[in-house]
């Protein structure tokens, strides 16, 4: 038991888009001890919090509790009394149908310190994913939002139905699946024309969002037949009519489709929230991790002795952040390169550099080693002394070419990667329809996680195999996996907006 409490973030996860947090909830989500989550909180978001947090589930699925209410209050004040940061993530906003003043009470009468982060709130980024406004001048003037599952310990419903029965108002019922056809009973007693327009959206802001728009007599019978079910919200009003018009984010080619995430998981996030965006649901299979190489003493020489190189060349993100971190080990800077020209390899390597106060002198338009070397041979003189700050296992091709030009190269390991193991890989590949591999060393640990080159190829049969380069490709190639699509552009973004192409074209085929 600490001296002094720890803090309690009460924060609002959005309604599962990782990409609707707000930066308040990021940054607790980055800074946190333990995280007790919701069911609501999707997979990229809980990834969010560092390696060593203790993550705790919570919520409900299935209709089962993981903890009663007052058990996961009692937790939250325990783990506060240990002296950590706590964050409490619920799905949405804490105060909208959530518990999270109830919670908040019980810190406040146990002497916990808490701060609340709000969260954006279903009841209207729903409706917005799938097309919906609540609001229209032509339609409306105000919007309600109502619980359509009320507390069962009441002795009768709350809900003022004549008021809510208001043709110039849009209805958002948020938990309203399992009472629904009773709603639209109710609502259409007290004056709401049966003809009015309705619509169930479920999964809203995620990659499985469905939508099924009926009118409010038929809603019930049509979300049943269509399999809809929670976490749903209902929208009842003319407002529904716009989806016809507005409708963009279950419009695209990649909508639905789920895509296998192979990077180390420290890289996944941007990636994940990246394909949010687009609405494919990633699934988070890291096959590889980042670790130290074989000889850092070696790594570290190199950094000690910058100075006395003329160039030093990052080829990855991954190196960046291993030079940096021997810097700060060192009490130094940015200013440990002085006269240093710095070579990127990618433009992801380049953002990663200016993170540090530093904007390379050279970022070849090409990815692969011979196109690097070229550039690198234009941008030197002979007798210049080059460092290649690098992974351990890579390619000989860079530093030979330019020793072949009489540069003098010293090449480091800065890391290394080592193959990952989880024994939910074979059913995550399973689960996918898009495989996607970053680097060769995502191709050859595929691979390893599922018994070697001939169960690779029987587990991607029927899938697309996405590769972001040349190198990357013949590496699966290698194989025996003949890659789909192969970026253009050696980036994440590259290889989505390559899948983008693949899906649009094979759709108007």
């Amino acid at each position: 038991m600490s001296s002094r409490p720890g803090k309690v973030y009460l924060v609002g996860a959005g309604p599962g888009d990782p990409g609707l947090l707000t930066l308040r909830a990021a940054d607790a989500l980055r800074n946190a001890d333990v995280l007790l989550y919701d069911a609501l909180a999707s997979d990229p978001t809980v990834a969010m919090v560092p390696a060593d947090c203790e993550c705790i589930f919570v919520g409900k699925r299935g209709g089962n509790h993981a903890l009663p209410q007052h058990e996961i209050e009692a937790l939250i004040v325990r783990k506060a009394r240990e002296g950590k940061r706590v964050v409490r993530l619920k799905g949405g906003d804490p105060f909208v149908f959530g518990r999270g003043a109830e919670e908040a009470q019980e810190l406040r009468a146990a002497g916990i310190p808490f701060e609340i982060v709000p969260g954006i709130s279903s009841s209207v980024a729903a409706p917005a994913y799938a097309g919906i406004p609540v609001t229209h001048r032509d339609h409306n003037t105000a919007f309600t939002v109502a619980t359509g599952h009320e507390d069962p310990t009441k002795p009768e419903s709350t809900l003022d139905w004549a008021k809510l029965a208001d043709p110039h108002r849009t209805l958002v019922l948020l938990m309203a699946m399992g009472n629904l056809a009773a709603i639209a009973e109710r609502l259409i007693t007290h004056g709401l024309a049966p003809s009015t327009p309705a619509a169930v959206i479920q999964d809203g802001t995620r990659p499985t969002q469905r939508t099924v728009v009926a009118t409010l007599a038929t809603i019930a019978g049509e979300a049943q037949r269509a399999g809809l079910g929670a976490p749903a919200i209902v929208i009842i009003g003319e407002v529904v009519s716009v989806r016809e018009d507005v409708a963009w984010f279950d419009a695209g080619a990649l909508f639905g489709k789920r895509v296998l995430v192979t990077r180390p998981a420290a890289q996944a996030e941007s990636f994940a929230r990246a394909l949010y965006a687009r609405g494919i649901e990633p699934i988070l299979a890291p096959a590889i991790e980042i670790g130290p190489p074989d000889d850092v003493h070696a790594a570290h020489r190199l950094v000690d002795e910058i100075a006395n190189y003329a160039w030093i060349v990052f080829t990855s993100q991954n190196g960046v952040d291993a030079f940096f971190d021997r810097v700060r080990s060192l009490g130094a800077d940015a200013r440990l390169l002085g006269g240093v020209k710095i070579a990127a390899i990618g433009s992801k390597t380049a953002q990663r550099l200016e993170r540090y106060g530093v904007r390379p002198d050279l970022v070849p338009a090409a990815f692969v080693g011979e196109e690097i070397a070229r550039a690198l041979m234009e941008a030197t003189r002979e007798g210049d002394r080059i460092a290649i700050y690098r992974a351990q296992d890579a390619r000989d091709v860079l530093p030979q070419m330019l020793r072949d030009a009489d540069r003098d190269v010293t090449v480091a390991a800065a890391y290394k990667t080592t193959f990952s193991h989880d024994d939910a890989f074979a059913a995550n590949v399973e689960r996918a329809d898009i495989l996607t591999f970053t680097s060769a060393s995502t191709v050859d640990a595929f691979a390893a996680s599922l018994g070697g080159a001939a169960a690779a190829r029987d587990a991607a049969r029927g899938k697309v195999v996405a590769c972001i380069g040349p190198i990357t490709a013949d590496a699966a190639r290698a194989l025996g996996l003949e890659p789909d699509v192969v970026a253009d552009v050696f980036t994440t973004d590259g290889l989505l907006d390559a899948l983008e192409r693949h899906f649009t074209a094979h759709a108007t085929a």
